[in-house]
């Protein structure tokens, strides 16, 4: 059984395919509470949890404020609010933008590192700023995972380039691959066969 709590998914620019990409790759069952960043701005057309949830068996939802993590669970951060991982829940607010964002990155996966630790997966994808890099060298000092996108295979390579100089220790692979390897961390649940 895998010790691992919590994935945090941080991504901007070029970040719906990614995204898409990851959870389609994840199977039913899959059995680590999900929190994923998508820069997004306060009149973001609503439909990012419905697209995803298309894609994956996963429940994709746009977290509210005290939403549990739960196993199979995909929750969204909204649009002009950050999100914080609490033990066994999620918390939202409003203080001022992170380098011109909220959602921020570094200030969920600082959250989350907090929180969990060793036991938190940081992953970093494509995206055309540096937001992550500071919150996933904090989840790598408590001893999480950080994993970052290829940035050659990246739609922009700005932030997962800035976060492999912030934590040049992370695990770099083509998002395709990256499914594949928090089942594995997961503790083997059998990946979903790709039609």
């Amino acid at each position: 059984m895998s010790d691992i709590a919590i994935v945090v998914i941080g991504t901007s620019w070029g970040g719906l395919d990614a995204l898409g990409t990851l959870v389609q790759g994840l199977p039913e069952g899959f059995p680590i509470p999900i929190v994923a960043v998508q820069h997004r701005s306060r009149e973001a057309r609503p439909g990012l949890a419905d697209l995803l949830q298309r894609l994956t068996t996963l429940t994709v939802t746009e977290a509210e404020d005290k939403d549990p993590l739960l196993p199979g669970h995909l929750l969204l951060a909204p649009p002009d609010y950050h999100l914080l991982v609490d033990r066994g829940n999620v918390n939202l607010d409003t203080d001022a933008q992170v380098k011109f964002s909220r959602p921020s990155i570094d200030v969920t996966f600082v959250s989350a590192a907090e929180t969990y630790g060793s036991q938190t997966v940081g992953i970093v994808l494509t995206g055309a700023n540096d937001d992550g890099a500071a919150g996933l060298r904090r989840i790598a000092d408590r001893g999480g995972i950080a994993v970052v996108e290829d940035p050659s295979t990246a739609a922009s390579a700005t932030m997962p380039r800035a976060a492999l100089r912030a934590v040049p220790e992370a695990r770099v692979m083509p998002v395709t691959a990256i499914p594949d390897h928090l089942v594995r961390l997961a503790g083997g649940v059998p990946a979903r066969k790709r039609a």
